[in-house]
């Protein structure tokens, strides 16, 4: 009997979801190394996924607690851009379904730009419903950047296509008539958190590489507006734009 061909193996495999399969067990007689190292392969992303799993579940906790409540719909809410001289603070808000895995949610700033821009395509696909807000620098400069934060969270909780029983915010309270639960360091430890820190980051990431475009002097498609020295270094040569955040103190030097 010919065996089958290594790539085909390798094909076969990305279905399998368990060790205890029988085409594993099958594979474990043959031989070949090709194809043991396919199986400790196997193993690695199967050990991998389950420990995702375990950590969505355990940053589930605050979400079960609200649907062992009968509260169904619940928000996760978080802000991104509090930090960078230019650009806008931008909020996400997001209801995540109930029944719904999403492997490897979680702070936002502990992903890569790759898996961000992955995971906040799935989180628009499985969400059931999800809002942005973005507050711009010239409001940030006549309010502060503390309330800019709560009014571009309450903004992105607005954009929801339907209204949220209960808010899990990223370490705020909100002046909204809606039962909220404030988490220090929530997108680490919430699930819905996690998502929405997902999806601003993203989004505020696309518009400052936007901004880029109409900047061009300030590297804002590498650092996002925060104050590295290409962002120096263009603000000495070029002055500031209109995108600038004229309360933040290396920026007033140039008015």
């Amino acid at each position: 009997m010919t065996k089958e061909a290594i790539s085909e193996i390798k094909t076969h495999l990305l279905n399998v979801t368990t060790l205890t399969d029988p085409y594993v067990t099958y594979l474990q007689a043959d031989e070949r190394k090709g194809v043991q190292k396919l199986l400790l392969q196997l193993q690695k992303r199967l050990e991998k996924e389950q420990a995702l799993k375990e950590q969505f579940y355990h940053m589930q906790t605050f979400e079960r607690s609200c649907y062992q409540n009968g509260i169904h719909l619940v928000a996760g809410i978080d802000e991104v851009g509090r930090g960078p001289l230019a650009g806008p603070v931008v909020a996400a808000a997001v209801i995540l379904p109930k029944d719904r895995v999403i492997l490897g949610l979680n702070d936002s700033k502990q992903l890569s730009g790759k898996k961000r821009i992955a995971l906040a395509e799935e989180i628009k696909e499985q969400a059931v419903a999800f809002g942005i807000g973005e507050i711009p620098a010239e409001k940030i400069d006549q309010i502060n950047i503390y309330q800019a934060s709560k009014l571009a969270m309450i903004q992105a909780v607005e954009g929801l296509n339907m209204k949220p029983e209960h808010l899990l915010i990223d370490a705020m309270t909100l002046d909204l008539p809606i039962s909220q639960e404030k988490i220090i360091k929530g997108d680490a430890r919430s699930v819905s958190i996690a998502a929405a820190s997902i999806i601003a980051k993203v989004y505020r990431d696309n518009l400052m590489k936007e901004y880029h475009q109409q900047y061009p002097y300030y590297g804002f498609d590498k650092n996002a507006g925060y104050g590295t020295k290409a962002h120096l270094d263009g603000l000495a040569e070029h002055g500031i734009t209109e995108i600038h955040r004229k309360s933040y103190a290396p920026i007033k030097k140039y008015l």
